[in-house]
């Protein structure tokens, strides 16, 4: 996170990484007894909902928490929190329908990174008020993405472009550092539900006739993104209907 801060002072650019997702072939062999969830819906125009429901139904049993995992954990939170509360800002400011339903797609995704908090029994899972902040440097960030996003509606979905591709680069700079199984599979799709926003915030600009510049991941990777399908989440066996190897 303090990486992503530094790249918003000094706007370099920072690769996008693969994102490998560990899922759904624990074993060799289906039995059609088996059960499957999913736990990332996805809209026809991209919006992609995380499923607290789901999630523990298909968590295993894993170690506890590292220092790293949790610190990653609670600045995630604060990362989401902030596109949460930035596009619900955008959407009272220019009532456009992307900025409403990414709006209540980023609540899920919030809701998923505080239900791993919850899930592996830190005390700090409160969310605090639209616009309120534990650690100051987000606040500053939201300060500075708001003034942004209010100039114009082409600043607005700029705004929301970089902030999805912000997401994805620390998504997946932190997968880099994870093994945790559960931690590994909320966040691979929670780097698919922000390459799915990426690209709804690049069909806007596209339509503004915006011509965007990515700030926090390359051009090849922007337009390998946003150029793709929009992607689907996949199925997990729930934990209980089979054996874990």
């Amino acid at each position: 996170m303090n990486t992503i801060m530094r790249q918003v002072v000094n706007g370099g650019l920072i690769s996008l990484l693969a994102v490998s997702l560990m899922a759904c072939d624990k074993t060799p062999a289906v039995d059609e007894n088996e059960e499957f969830a999913a736990i990332l819906e996805v809209a026809d125009d991209g919006t992609s909902t995380l499923l607290e429901s789901s999630l523990k139904s298909v968590f295993i049993e894993t170690n506890p928490l590292t220092e790293v995992e949790l610190t990653i954990l609670q600045n995630l939170k604060e990362e989401e929190k902030l596109a949460r509360d930035v596009y619900a800002k955008l959407y009272e400011k220019w009532g456009s329908r992307v900025f409403a339903n990414i709006t209540k797609a980023e609540n899920t995704h919030l809701n998923s990174v505080n239900y791993l908090l919850k899930y592996y029994g830190d005390a700090d899972t409160l969310i605090a008020e639209p616009g309120v902040f534990s650690n100051p440097d987000f606040l500053s960030l939201y300060n500075e993405l708001i003034t942004k996003g209010s100039l114009s509606i082409e600043e607005a979905m700029s705004t929301g472009a970089m902030i999805e591709e912000m997401d994805i680069s620390d998504i997946n700079e932190s997968l880099a550092e994870l093994t945790n199984e559960n931690i590994v599979m909320v966040f691979g799709n929670l780097a698919r539900g922000s390459r799915n926003h990426l690209r709804a915030f690049n069909r806007q600009l596209t339509y503004l006739d915006v011509s965007y510049v990515p700030v926090f991941i390359s051009e090849s990777d922007y337009l390998q993104i946003v150029n793709s399908p929009v992607e689907r989440g996949s199925l997990y066996r729930i934990y209980g209907t089979c054996i874990y190897n």
